[in-house]
């Protein structure tokens, strides 16, 4: 048993690129481009493409652009397992990525049937031959998703399938608050935040010290680190540190999702906790080298 399940978000990105100041009331020059994306099904594509042979997505997309991203996921080499939604269009982020700041992006997010995930959309047949489900933060964020989220935790652990979760946003953990985020994700197998989302969760003042705090309530924490590489706590203890690999930066879009794939599917294959950050590493370097978060 060898599958990997990601439920959460598969969403249209419309990605700016500028380099010069964005000017209020005007023009600013940009290139822009329409591609598929969203947390979930980003880390889905990078995980397949580190060689997880069995990759599956459940995600909630609106009908009429549901056979585009199911295209989009088949060709990376993922199982799309898509709900089409007749009411709420796909959600849509405008990514605005500026180019003086090494590719570094902003987000405008309209999350659409994204947390529309409902529980009738789940089963816990979904997890057959499933050896780990991952789980994007974004689905945290509202009533409906929260409780799909919640049956789809449960089912695993009844199963002994192993959870994992990307807190997704420091804005919208913030907005919902740390303490209610951490209680709906306890107990999980490994947490995949980045230095910002482990600070906020924790208040901790350095995501070292926040990463060795979050593994007292998560068997294993992988917090990246942007240009310093990643880190990787168990119980208490930071055991692992990686640097990050040498990349010219062009969109830092789904760094973290690449990461959050090739380490699942490291450890998939047998890999050690620092041998997977290791290929999280290697794939979030690939990824900033792109435009838009997912390999091509």
């Amino acid at each position: 048993m060898s599958g990997l399940l990601l439920v959460g978000d598969a969403v249209t990105d419309v990605v700016a690129r500028y380099d010069g100041p964005l000017t209020p009331g005007t023009d600013t020059a940009a290139r822009v481009r329409i591609l598929p994306g969203g947390a979930a099904a980003n880390a889905a594509c990078w995980a397949a493409r580190s060689g997880c042979p069995d990759v599956r997505l459940l995600g909630r997309v609106g009908a009429a652009e549901a056979d585009w991203h199911a295209a989009a996921l088949r060709r990376a080499g993922v199982r799309p397992l898509l709900v089409r939604d007749a009411e709420a269009p796909t959600g849509t982020v405008v990514a605005l990525v500026d180019g003086r700041a090494g590719g570094e992006r902003t987000f405008l997010t309209d999350s659409g049937a994204v947390l529309r995930l409902a529980p009738a959309d789940w089963s816990p047949r979904l997890l057959d031959g499933v050896a780990h489900l991952h789980l994007s933060g974004y689905l945290f964020f509202a009533a409906t998703s929260r409780e799909t989220a919640r049956l789809a935790m449960a089912a695993a652990r009844e199963r002994g399938v192993a959870v994992s979760v990307d807190p997704a946003s420091a804005g919208f953990v913030r907005e919902l608050g740390a303490e209610r985020f951490l209680a709906a994700v306890d107990g999980t197998d490994v947490l995949f935040p980045n230095a910002d989302e482990a600070v906020l969760l924790t208040g901790l003042p350095e995501p070292e010290s926040a990463a060795a705090a979050l593994s007292r309530r998560h068997r294993m924490v992988a917090v990246t680190l942007g240009g310093r590489g990643a880190l990787v706590a168990r119980a208490g203890e930071v055991v692992a540190r990686m640097p990050a690999r040498p990349a010219r930066p062009v969109d830092t879009t789904g760094a973290g999702d690449a990461f959050a794939g090739a380490f699942l599917a490291a450890r998939l294959a047998g890999a050690t906790p620092a041998e997977a950050a290791e290929a999280g590493c290697r794939a979030g370097a690939e990824a900033v080298t792109v435009v838009g978060g997912r390999p091509v």
